[in-house]
């Protein structure tokens, strides 16, 4: 299985985020499937890959929460929803 979920990076006191595509059982360091964005909570930055995102999410990914509220913020679940109400159409 495959989640969506945070991987620490920065120095310390100082951390930003990559949001990575990465199996469940590889531990938060491990290697990851795909970067899909990145966040930093210091200068409240956010970069999302908006079409990787939705690729992995279609194919059964499971965001876990702190991702899942980030991505809720930029929209991206509303454009999933778009983009599967146009496939079936």
């Amino acid at each position: 299985m495959v989640k969506l979920r945070l991987k620490r990076c920065g120095r310390k006191q100082r951390a930003i985020y990559r949001i990575v595509a990465i199996d469940v059982r590889s531990r938060r360091e491990g290697r990851d499937l795909r970067k899909v964005g990145f966040y930093d909570p210091i200068k409240n930055q956010i970069y999302l890959n908006v079409p990787a995102i939705i690729y992995f999410l279609e194919k059964g990914a499971q965001p876990t929460g702190t991702v899942h509220d980030i991505s809720k913020r930029a929209g991206v679940f509303t454009e999933l929803c778009l983009n599967q109400q146009t496939k079936f159409n």
